[in-house]
């Protein structure tokens, strides 16, 4: 319930833009990044600066065309956010994100239970991979997300929209088996049953499927047990315009803006966690770079 000491908590008021980072949350992030290399010329532009005007852009869903003077240049902050896309920066820390996320509300860091769900968006005409997902009556891609009993994001594959459920959960599945070793029971709904996918996860690994299924008496919205929290989730990504629709021409940068969005909620969440937060060591998520490259992005990862 929202009362004046908790708005007050979490206003923003005192911030430029209300996408920008606070101290607490920079407080979060910053020690994943490498600090300024003490060789070459210096940083003309700070990492948290480019990081908000990534945010700005996931917020606002503008083009990268429209960031407005007050950032960075758009050459820049495109170069950093190509460069993060490609080595991994922000699968790793997601991945980081939601350890230390679970640890702080009491729970153990790595989940062994996961809901499963996807959710189809139309494409632009920016181009890359689609598909029609007949039963949406939609063109475009599949969000395919796994989220821990919580709701929290635990993985994400984007594929054409054509590909059903049953198909596309093995995709998913198959990236996280080495992430999440403990993470074997997963619960679906109705799209996800039968013997096709069963056969599927066999070759990848010993899974259970616990189908979740709507009653056909049931008339009208209820809620499922353990499959709402992943419907939420789509909702609380979808709170970010550039997400609402794929306006990304390749799957990359479409996956990449998911886990922005998802790791957005996590450092706000744990912004208010304040000292509390305890960081993970660095064998958890490896250094992303081994260089500095003077505050700019190496061309040569630049797509």
């Amino acid at each position: 319930m929202w009362t004046d000491t908790t708005r007050a908590h979490y206003a923003r008021a005192d911030l430029a833009l209300p996408s920008d980072l606070t101290d607490a949350e920079w407080a979060v992030l910053e020690p994943f990044f490498p600090p300024p290399s003490h060789v070459g010329r210096p940083r003309k532009w700070p990492l948290r600066r480019i990081i908000e005007a990534i945010l700005y852009l996931l917020r606002g869903g503008l083009p990268w065309r429209m960031l407005p003077p007050c950032f960075p240049p758009v050459s820049t902050v495109r170069r950093w956010f190509y460069l993060w896309r490609d080595n991994g920066l922000w699968l790793s820390l997601n991945h980081a994100l939601l350890l230390i996320g679970r640890e702080a509300d009491g729970r153990e860091a790595s989940p062994s239970a996961g809901v499963i769900d996807s959710q189809s968006v139309k494409t632009t005409e920016s181009g890359g991979p689609r598909g029609y997902d007949a039963g949406k009556k939609t063109k475009g891609r599949k969000r395919h997300i796994l989220t821990d009993t919580d709701g929290n994001l635990v993985h994400a594959v984007i594929h054409t929209a054509d590909i059903q459920d049953r198909d596309g959960a093995p995709l998913v599945l198959a990236e996280i088996i080495h992430r999440f070793p403990w993470l074997r029971h997963v619960f679906a709904d109705g799209g996800y049953a039968g013997d096709k996918l069963r056969q599927a996860l066999r070759r990848i690994g010993k899974w259970t499927v616990e189908i979740i299924k709507r009653s056909d008496a049931t008339k009208g919205f209820k809620v499922l047990p353990r499959r709402w929290v992943v419907e939420r989730t789509l909702a609380w990504l979808n709170r970010n315009r550039r997400l609402a629709k794929d306006f990304e021409q390749t799957i990359a940068s479409a996956t990449a803006w998911l886990f922005i969005a998802s790791i957005l909620r996590w450092f706000r969440l744990l912004g208010q966690v304040g000292d509390e937060v305890k960081l993970i060591p660095d064998v958890i998520m490896p250094p992303v770079w081994s260089s500095d490259h003077g505050g700019h992005a190496p061309h040569d990862l630049v797509r």
